[in-house]
């Protein structure tokens, strides 16, 4: 089988293992992490002119390494083959290779907040966030300072004590080992940030069982979903996550 996988470049060290392994011939389109953090519509955007720009006269599906990623593959349509991608809400069920693994670690340790080692190298924190960023739009990342100069100090105040830290919420980091590149640089580096900022800090075995079975075609309906052509991605709000529906013709990929 020949697949086009387009990636989230947050799993460029994943997907790359599990290409060299797959039994498939597999072509690789990576796209930039900031994609998750500049909202659904402009995300959509981009994977679909990356989706326009496949031959798919080559390939026999079109495999995409995301997750639902707060909507940005809805509306996303099959052409003339297939296309392919997890049951997956976000990309941290991606790295431990499982929906429901991640679900129970996620309400066991409330204020987690992942890493591995693409979120590391391919840019954090602040310098994820470009001038299309929602944060940046909102001002979310002015200085006190900043936002007394624009609005007066009164509503400065006021947005400090709404808005606040934007990590706040978070009392946790968790390093996710995926057994890919330099694991002990990188679990050492988020073990010296979560000390820095007074976190807890754990260190956790990934699974990159669904990127395998996804470029090697092993797409059991529990963990993927199949969208065949002339259907689109939608939402199932529930524990599938995502559905087929037919497509649109203002959303439909031509």
């Amino acid at each position: 089988m020949r697949l086009q996988v387009i990636a989230c470049e947050i799993f460029y060290r994943e997907v790359c293992a599990v290409v060299a392994r797959s039994i498939n011939t597999v072509d690789v389109a990576f796209l930039p992490k900031g994609l998750h953090d500049v909202g659904p519509q402009v995300m959509s955007a981009r994977i679909r002119q990356a989706l326009a720009a496949v031959d798919e006269s080559r390939y026999e599906a079109v495999a995409l390494a995301y997750a639902l990623c707060n909507n940005g593959l809805v509306g996303l349509a099959a052409r003339s083959i297939p296309l392919i991608l997890p049951r997956a809400h976000d990309c941290i069920t991606l790295f431990l290779g499982d929906k429901q693994r991640y679900l129970d670690y996620f309400y066991a340790n409330p204020g987690v907040y992942f890493q591995t080692p693409g979120w590391i190298e391919r840019g954090e924190d602040l310098a994820q966030h470009g001038p299309d960023s929602i944060v940046r739009k909102m001002g979310l990342l002015e200085s006190y300072e900043d936002w007394v100069r624009k609005y007066g100090e009164e509503n400065a105040r006021y947005l400090r004590e709404q808005l606040g830290d934007l990590a706040r919420n978070y009392g946790k980091l968790t390093y996710i080992r995926t057994g890919i590149g330099q694991d002990d640089r990188f679990e050492k580096m988020t073990r010296e940030r979560a000390e820095n900022r007074g976190w807890r800090f754990e260190s956790l075995p990934g699974d990159l069982r669904l990127l395998q079975n996804l470029v090697d075609g092993h797409w059991n309906p529990e963990d993927f979903l199949i969208v065949p052509p002339g259907s689109q991605i939608a939402a199932s709000f529930d524990s599938d996550i995502v559905r087929a529906v037919p497509s649109q013709s203002d959303v439909t990929v031509r």
